[in-house]
């Protein structure tokens, strides 16, 4: 059984038939890895039964009792839109969480911004933040990683610049090696820790560094911190965390550390003068959250006790897991944090044809090179399975 090719121009007989025209970025771009992955997994899911599928991070644990129950007690009897700005009550928590996990001070009225989870933002961001136009407007992205700021960057016509993580160096981007024009270019500098696929955590220097840089070339750092409440040892650091944060645009979501995926809820937390331009943006692409989810999402924030829950859950995964694959003779490579395992692939195979053979027994994981080129030779594995 094949792997499935990613399809490009996959609009390209209807408007050969039809004299259509759609974006050439779009045309050009290859189908999304995640959308190849559920193909792949129906084709085995009908001829096999069952899977068992470490594929999609996608926590199959349940949202908290306090936390539907919450959602409930919101419903309202009459729907309105919700307003672009997000409720205050849930500014309010997410800068009090942050205060309280980060020691980061915030004005919840200028500095926080509501999302409806941190992909829609993440996409955005690259509208706001750059001028296609302009000498200045390279966005950086990282590989291995998240494929959605290549995508937005690629859509919106801006260039791009990926920068290789590799484990000789602790799967952190080598800022010396990117020259001093490179650095003048930049507009939007990419980063994600804790990683995915990698699951590597980002020392507080390494952001300092990166901050000293953004100040002396005027670029902005976006750091998605998706992950920052799965992890197994210290708590890793935010990227707010710089002693001048000014030039930082932080993302992070009730997703992996509530196990509210499917209720879409998440945060921007920058500088005021970064999030005067994201709210004039914001009410022409989308809204916030729907009311009865932003309070459950402040409920959410302002509750530790179920987040620890949550990583004594993927701790006991990782325990289970972790012996198997080594007495399979399988090396993780990182996994720091997050509830990823990155998984170096035997010598003789590659990691497509590694993942092939996992699927054929009914075992889904994601090829490496689902992240980027520099994914070659790796699988990632979520603990997401019960």
């Amino acid at each position: 059984m094949p792997w499935p090719r990613p399809s490009a121009r996959f609009s390209a007989s209807f408007s050969e038939r039809n004299n259509v025209r759609f974006n050439l970025a779009l045309e050009r771009m290859s189908t999304y890895p995640f959308v190849s992955l559920e193909e792949a997994k129906a084709r085995a899911a009908a001829r096999l039964g069952r899977l068992i599928d470490f594929g999609v991070g996608d926590p199959r644990e349940r949202t908290p009792d306090f936390i539907r129950r919450a959602v409930a007690d919101s419903l309202p009897a009459v729907s309105s839109y919700p307003k672009a700005a997000g409720l205050p009550e849930v500014r309010d928590a997410i800068a009090e969480w942050h205060e309280k996990r980060f020691g980061v001070a915030l004005d919840p009225g200028s500095e926080v911004l509501p999302t409806s989870g941190s992909k829609e933002a993440i996409f955005s961001l690259v509208q706001v933040a750059v001028d296609r136009d302009s000498a200045k407007n390279l966005v950086v992205t990282t590989d291995p990683g998240y494929p959605i700021p290549v995508r937005s960057a690629e859509l919106s016509g801006a260039p791009l610049c990926t920068v290789p993580l590799l484990e000789d160096n602790s799967w952190l981007p080598d800022l010396a090696a990117i020259d001093d024009d490179t650095w003048e270019r930049v507009a939007l500098f990419w980063v994600n820790y804790p990683n995915n696929p990698t699951g590597a955590v980002a020392p507080l220097s390494f952001y300092e560094e990166l901050a000293a840089r953004a100040a002396r070339h005027d670029f902005l750092i976006a750091s998605d911190e998706a992950y920052s409440e799965i992890y197994f040892g210290e708590p890793p650091h935010s990227a707010l965390e710089v002693s001048d944060r000014s030039h930082v645009v932080a993302f992070n979501t009730l997703s992996k550390r509530s196990a509210m995926t499917g209720y879409r809820s998440g945060a921007i937390v920058a500088d005021e003068s970064v999030m005067t331009m994201f709210k004039r943006y914001r009410p022409m692409a989308g809204s916030a959250s729907p009311e009865f989810i932003q309070r459950a999402a402040a409920v959410a924030w302002r509750d530790e006790a179920h987040v620890e829950d949550m990583r004594s859950i993927y701790r006991a995964k990782r325990d289970i897991i972790e012996p198997f694959l080594h007495s399979k003779g399988l090396r993780i490579a990182a996994s720091e944090a997050t509830f990823y395992l990155w998984v170096e692939v035997p010598e003789d195979e590659t990691d497509e044809g590694f993942a092939v053979r996992l699927l054929e027994g009914g075992v889904v994981v994601a090829p490496g090179t689902f992240f980027g080129a520099a994914g070659r030779g790796y699988v990632r594995l979520a603990l997401v399975p019960a």
